[in-house]
C-alpha cells in the first residue's frame, strides 16, 4: 500500500482572515461604547471577537464614555457623637461583665424576667 495519497496532501491549511471595512469597525466600537453595553454582547451580534473589538477600540483611539470610567466622590467626616455616659450611681445601677466581652449595665427599673432573656441571648452568640 502507498502513503503517496497521504503525504501529499497540505498539513497545513492556511486560515483565511477576514477583511473588516473601516466603516464598519466604526459601527461596532460605538455600539460597544454606548452606556449599559457590554462588549462582549456587541462581538457577538456582529459576529466578532470580543477581542478584535477591543483591538479596534484602541486603534481608533475610542475610550469609554466619562460616565463609566472611576470619577471622584465628595467625603466628609464628621466627628462621632458624644456617648451618653449613665450615671454610676450604685445603688441605682448594676454592671455585669460576660465572658465574652460583653458588658450590661442594669438600672433599677429593669424587670427580672426582661435581663433574664437579654443574658440568656448574649451566652447563645
Amino acid at each position: 500500500m502507498s502513503t503517496n495519497g497521504i503525504m501529499d496532501t497540505p498539513l497545513r491549511v492556511r486560515r483565511r482572515h477576514r477583511s473588516w471595512p473601516e466603516a464598519l469597525k466604526r459601527e461596532i466600537v460605538a455600539a460597544s461604547l454606548v452606556p449599559g453595553a457590554s462588549v462582549s454582547l456587541v462581538a457577538r451580534q456582529y459576529d466578532v471577537n470580543s477581542n478584535l473589538v477591543f483591538t479596534w477600540r484602541k486603534r481608533l483611539g475610542a475610550t469609554a464614555p466619562a460616565a463609566l470610567a472611576p470619577q471622584m466622590v465628595p467625603v466628609v467626616v464628621v466627628p462621632d457623637p458624644p456617648i451618653a455616659v449613665v450615671p454610676s450611681n450604685s445603688a441605682e445601677v448594676i454592671e455585669i461583665e460576660l465572658p465574652r466581652g460583653y458588658r450590661v449595665r442594669v438600672g433599677s427599673s429593669v424587670k427580672g424576667a426582661a435581663l433574664r432573656l437579654v443574658l440568656d441571648a448574649l451566652e447563645r452568640r
